[in-house]
This record gives structure tokens, sequence and C-alpha cells, in this order.
């Protein structure tokens, strides 16, 4: 039984890829630039490094900085964000979580002060031992917030890390941690299935692996 689930946030347990989808597309069209179909397109050229997704989208650094369209970005996606839902299911998960013992903590890829609104604002906040996200817009820093939690709280590889991207499982890799991925999220099935890790489709699901069932 893990000690510790580590959850990405954003599409783990906050609904936003609707709004991402608009936000970008809304970046794309004031540069006459494709916009993006639909989640389906979406979930497929999402990806991180970040930079390589705006470019996998026409931006051209040349003329505007990758640092300056993430500014851009970001503004827009907080100023929206707190009207979008945690996923379906995913509170009943943090409570049957808690109720077994296990604790819960989010290492996000959003600005610190970002995501302790859209969690507060969601009020499952005390569901969580730690919130930990950058303190830039970047989209850098995972791992290394996410390991020097676990390691001042003595957990070692005593997790599971849980998000919903290829990088969550690169995430989990650099902790040394298993990893199992969401559905729904970022990323389309197919290219989550690619990193050998469970792929689920429900947060039930997730409850029945190994690592956490039983308590």
């Amino acid at each position: 039984m893990a000690a510790y689930v580590v959850w990405d946030w954003n599409g783990t347990l906050f609904d936003d890829v609707a709004l991402c989808i608009q936000v970008m597309n809304g970046m794309l069209e004031k540069r006459g630039l494709p916009r993006l179909a639909g989640p389906e397109q979406y979930r497929q050229v999402f990806t991180f490094p970040v930079e390589e997704y705006y470019k996998a989208l026409g931006f051209d650094f040349s003329r505007e900085p990758f640092s300056q369209l993430a500014v851009e970005y970001i503004s827009e996606y907080d100023r929206r964000a707190l009207g979008c839902p945690l996923r379906a299911g995913a509170e009943a998960a943090l409570a049957e979580l808690r109720r077994r013992g296990v604790k819960q903590v989010i290492a996000s890829a959003s600005h610190k002060k970002a995501l302790e609104e859209q969690v507060a604002h969601l009020g499952v906040a005390g569901y969580f031992q730690a919130l930990l996200g950058v303190e830039d817009s970047l989209g850098r820093g995972k791992s290394g917030l996410a390991g020097d939690f676990l390691r001042q709280a003595g957990a070692g590889g005593d997790a599971l890390f849980v998000g919903d991207t290829l990088h969550d499982f690169e995430t989990a890799a650099a902790l040394g941690c298993p990893c199992a991925l969401l559905t729904g999220g970022h990323q389309a099935r197919p290219r989550l299935e690619s990193t050998g890790a469970p792929v689920l489709d429900t947060f039930p699901q997730l409850l029945a692996l190994p690592q956490l069932a039983g308590r």
C-alpha cells in the first residue's frame, strides 16, 4: 500500500481541457494560425516541454519568444480557470483515499498561487498535505518539488504518482515511484499506453490498483 499519492492537477483532478483549447485557440486566431479542432486533436499534439507544443501549433519564437507567449497564455488561463470543475469522481476518490489512510499531495506545473486558488475555490484543500506548484510560467520543475517533499517526509519511493501525460510518467520515474495514468486529460490513450504504466479510464479503477487497495 502506498503511503502517499502524488497527484498531478491539470487534467488529472482539474477538468481544464476545454479551457486550454479555448485559450490556445484565441492566441492562434490572433496570429492567423490554424485553430485546434477539438479535444482529440489537442490530446494528440499537447506535449512537454511546452515549447514543443507551441512550435507544433506554428508559433514562431524568432518573432515572439516562448516566455512572452507563455505569460500571455497563463494570464488568460488564470483569469478564467476558476470556472473549471473537478473531474467527475475526483472528490470521491480523494475522500476514499483519505479514509484508507493514504496521504495526498498535488505536484503541478501550475504556478503555486494559482494552484492554491483553484484548489481552495473547489473546496478540496483539506485533502492534501501539500500543494506544490512552480514559481514561473514555463511548465518546469514538478519532479524537483515532489522529490523534495517526499524526501523531507521520509516517504522514499513509497508513493504512487497519478497523472494524465507522458511527462507525469517521466516525473514518476525521476522520483523512483510507480505511476498510473488517467485518460480524459491532456493526452490521448495510445500515447499514455506507450509508457507501459497502468492506463485507467475512471477513478474507481484507480482505487482498485494494488498500490491503493486493501486499507
